[in-house]
């Protein structure tokens, strides 16, 4: 079967989600091999590589830069963890920050577990028409393509604001649309770029997609 997994794989998958959900970071090789209850770096390095040939898993340089696929949540039947970065602004651009050891769990109905996924906290309110409000948290997915009328995560020159992405062919031709007629629009230069898009908003409790 393409996707079988043997139970020392699904085992070493639990450890690393619950080590995230608790601690905020994934585990060392140390904690792993521990928390397995293996002497040697090299039965964590084979298993790893397994979860990942089978796309459970996805991981960088180093054990700390491990993350659960869409499939792994799938095969262990838990709520997908996602990152919270910390707060970006939904006015004029300015810095966001990433929180480090923050996690939150994301049930499979918010979004279709895709990777690359995050949280942001929305200061300000240049968004409101689009139905994101002052103080709500969106979900963020990175991306590299990017459609006219997509609200999106736009960095211009390492400071970063949510806005909704326009391109037509017309002045002022590509810019950045706030949904909130007290601000103006900021113009798209070289020095701008697309971070992600806005999948979904949590406001009053509940989440809801962007459209």
């Amino acid at each position: 079967m393409k996707n079988s997994i043997t139970i020392r794989q699904k085992e070493l998958l639990g450890i690393i989600y619950d080590f995230i959900k608790n601690s905020g970071y994934p585990p060392s090789f140390e904690e792993m091999r521990e928390s397995l209850g293996v002497s040697s770096n090299q039965s964590i390095i084979d298993l790893l590589d397994k979860l990942t040939k089978t796309k459970m898993l996805k991981k960088n340089s180093g054990a700390r830069s491990l993350s659960i696929m869409p499939l792994g949540y799938q095969i262990l039947d838990r709520e997908t963890l996602i990152p919270a970065l910390g707060n970006t602004t939904a006015g004029m651009p300015a810095e966001a920050i990433e929180t480090l050891g923050n996690w939150q769990t994301l049930s499979p109905n918010v979004s279709q577990l895709q990777s690359d996924i995050f949280l942001l906290k929305i200061m300000g309110d240049s968004m409101i028409n689009a139905g994101i409000d002052d103080g709500d948290v969106v979900l963020v997915q990175k991306a590299k393509e990017f459609s006219s009328g997509d609200i999106v995560l736009a960095y211009d020159s390492g400071e970063a604001t949510v806005k909704r992405f326009v391109s037509e062919d017309k002045p002022p031709y590509v810019y950045l649309k706030p949904e909130n007629p007290k601000y103006e629009n900021i113009l798209f230069t070289d020095e701008m770029r697309l971070d992600g898009k806005i999948l979904s908003v949590l406001n009053k409790g509940d989440w809801r997609l962007i459209k």
